[in-house]
């Protein structure tokens, strides 16, 4: 059997808004209720699965995206004047990197999880 991965949950303050914050923000379909959950399904088939919580420690969630789907969300980035930086460390801020050839940004959601849109997987080369 092939391992991968299917869902991860996803600690938020108030789950339907932080859901939606990220099919908004990427262009993906609207959350679906679970259980307890809002579900966000990503196009391999991996969701992230949304819950309420009083405690959040920040995680870090990195999507990877074509060019094109890169400039959308980077677009929607921008009209909503989030802050991005070129790093995770938050070092170089309004910058994007280029790595691997490709296009990378990292961004803060509201609950304060690092996410990360990428055109190249790390290590691919280019």
């Amino acid at each position: 059997m092939a391992i991968e991965l299917n869902h991860t949950i996803v600690p938020s303050r108030d789950k339907k808004s932080a859901a939606t914050f990220v099919t908004e923000l990427l262009g993906l379909p609207e959350p679906s209720r679970f259980g307890p959950f809002e579900v966000v399904q990503t196009a391999n088939g991996v969701s992230l699965d949304f819950m309420d919580t009083d405690q959040v420690h920040p995680q870090h969630y990195a999507f990877l995206l074509s060019e094109s789907e890169f400039d959308e969300v980077f677009g929607r980035i921008r009209e909503r004047n989030l802050r991005y930086w070129a790093d995770p460390a938050h070092q170089r801020e309004g910058e994007i990197n280029t790595r691997d050839g490709g296009r990378g940004v990292y961004f803060d959601s509201p609950d304060g999880h690092y996410l990360e849109i990428l055109t190249r997987p790390y290590g691919s080369g280019g």
